[in-house]
């Protein structure tokens, strides 16, 4: 269990996700790793890279040539639409979590760790060769209905039968708009969806 043991041995630098639930992320990483899926891993909605970390030092770990992708506005949250309302969900407003990429890539620097191939952009704007053409495994933190079914139609496509898709914020009160995405990209219809911490897996078979 390499996660676990990385889990024990690095900080976590940001309090927008908790151990258990990047627990999660970095186990179904290395599942699609140990099943040897083809593709690259993607990260979409990285702020500081708290887990963009973490992907980078389990691919290291596992010595994987894997190529890694960081995709973030770097400006912050963008507006909610209606899909998003919650009483309980106020806080989230247009412009939080803005960091810069240059932080954002200090934080590879000051872990010694490669930096992925990062790019600004929001998620609707993003091109095709700006992605990666297979995708093993991508992590989606995007807290909005938007994004992430933005992020669904460019990964979703890509991703490589056995791979895997990891969702944060899901079923959580505050931020309905994930739950949403999923079933709304899918039809009402989702694949098989497994949800623990708030964090929803989809495997493509």
């Amino acid at each position: 269990m390499t996660y676990g043991a990385l889990l024990d041995r690095h900080p976590i630098i940001t309090d927008q996700i908790k151990r258990p639930a990047l627990g999660v992320v970095l186990r179904e990483l290395e599942r699609t790793l140990d099943r040897e899926v083809p593709g690259s891993v993607a990260e979409f909605g990285c702020y500081r890279g708290t887990t963009t970390l973490f992907l980078r030092r389990v691919l290291d770990a596992q010595a994987s040539d894997k190529l890694l992708y960081a995709y973030d506005s770097f400006e912050g949250l963008p507006a909610k639409t209606s899909h998003d309302d919650s009483g309980a969900g106020e806080q989230f407003q247009v412009g939080e979590l803005s960091v810069s990429k240059k932080i954002f890539l200090r934080e590879f620097h000051n872990a010694n760790l490669k930096p992925p191939l990062t790019v600004k952009g929001w998620f609707g704007d993003l091109k095709a060769e700006q992605l990666p053409p297979v995708i093993s495994f991508a992590f989606l933190d995007g807290d909005f209905y938007q994004s992430i079914l933005d992020c669904l139609r460019l990964v979703w496509p890509r991703l490589a039968p056995g791979g895997v898709i990891v969702i944060d914020d899901y079923q959580r009160d505050a931020l309905p708009g994930p739950e949403r995405a999923v079933r709304d990209y899918f039809d009402g219809r989702p694949p098989s969806v497994h949800h623990e911490h708030n964090i929803a897996i989809l495997e493509k078979t």
